[in-house]
């Protein structure tokens, strides 16, 4: 065949299917999965329990494709970065946060991204193109095998590169594997996506097979403020946004998280937490404060420890559950909005058409 069947890109049904093309039972597919997830084994010939012939076979109809580490980064604080090669040489950065016993990988879900925050240097990078299913997956299986986790439990943030609701088949799909007990086995409520507020894609997320834990980057708490700082505000209003937020259907004990980055003299007065905490009334909801992680690029400041606390302060006694992230792998960065790939595969944000469809 010119063209083999990708198996990092195949839900476990779909694998049934194609290696019955090889004479495979059903339950080989199962094998298979757990070979490529749990023993994260990258050549189909080494799946022992496969016999030789059936494995001879299959590598004639299937091939399995493994992103290509570059460059390992390693913070003073245990953080740990990966620069990543595509099949077709674009290039991703994926991180390992080793916050025992709460292990976190925070895979990207596009090379760039389209959103254009000001505050983000992944922003600066524009749109290069989205990830499949199986470049989503593989970060967790590239992460897994480099970090040396075995069977530990670990939790999974698509907080990296990109807005996942903009990239919402492959990334869904990402999520169906990644729960898959088969493979993974990672339960929902371990993984969190974060979105700047794509509200149809929000609408059908609740839907879905998989409904992972929801982060708004919400950042703002007027219409104005918000223009500037989250561009797709300008389609996607913050009012309307937060009446579908609290309009979400959500299971027993959960709650919707609101990501703040905190900018000096931006969106950091007592005035922005009051209004902050006046639009999250009647919603199950929990804000993560970030303070800013400064890089070259960015126009704006981090405040000072006495203003990010006061600003906390002020939100929890007006009854909001809150919390002040900790920065981690700012030394390399890896932090949180520091994440881009430098070079000429990645288009300039004003060049890139975005297409948001409902």
């Amino acid at each position: 065949m010119s063209t083999r069947y990708e198996i990092a890109e195949l839900e476990l049904e779909a694998l049934v299917d194609v290696i019955a093309e090889a004479g495979a039972k059903p339950f080989h597919a199962g094998q298979i999965y757990r070979w490529l997830y749990r023993r994260n084994v990258t050549d189909i010939t080494a799946m022992t329990d496969l016999s030789l012939d059936l494995r001879t076979r299959l590598s004639q109809i299937c091939q399995l494709s493994t992103p290509l580490v570059l460059r390992v980064n390693r913070s003073s604080d245990g953080t740990v970065k990966l620069l990543l090669k595509l099949s077709d040489g674009k290039q991703v950065e994926t991180v390992f946060i080793p916050d025992t016993p709460k292990m976190t990988f925070c895979v990207s879900t596009q090379v760039g991204c389209a959103m254009g925050c000001p505050f983000c240097l992944t922003g600066k990078m524009g749109l290069s193109r989205h990830l499949t299913a199986g470049e989503i997956v593989s970060q967790v299986r590239v992460l897994v095998h480099h970090i040396g986790l075995g069977d530990a439990a670990f939790n999974v943030v698509l907080m990296g590169m990109g807005e996942p609701l903009h990239n919402y088949e492959p990334t869904m799909k990402a999520l169906r594997i990644l729960t898959n007990p088969n493979g993974f086995g990672i339960a929902p409520r371990r993984i969190t996506l974060s979105t700047v507020g794509l509200i149809p894609a929000i609408k059908r997320l609740v839907s879905e097979q998989v409904i992972p834990n929801l982060a708004i980057s919400l950042h703002a708490t007027t219409e104005t403020q918000r223009d500037k700082l989250v561009p797709i505000n300008q389609r996607y209003r913050l009012a309307e946004l937060i009446e579908v937020c609290r309009r979400l259907p959500l299971k027993h004990r959960r709650r919707i998280t609101f990501e703040y980055v905190l900018l000096r003299d931006v969106n950091d007065s007592l005035d922005d937490s009051r209004r902050l905490a006046a639009l999250l009334t009647d919603i199950r909801a929990k804000v993560n404060i970030i303070p800013l992680n400064e890089a070259p690029g960015i126009p704006y400041r981090r405040p000072s420890d006495e203003r990010i606390n006061t600003f906390a302060r002020s939100l929890a006694a007006q009854g909001v559950t809150v919390m002040v992230r900790k920065s981690r792998g700012r030394d390399i960065r890896a932090a949180c909005g520091q994440l881009i790939v430098d070079g000429p595969e990645c288009s300039p944000a004003q060049d890139v058409a975005v297409r948001l469809g409902s």
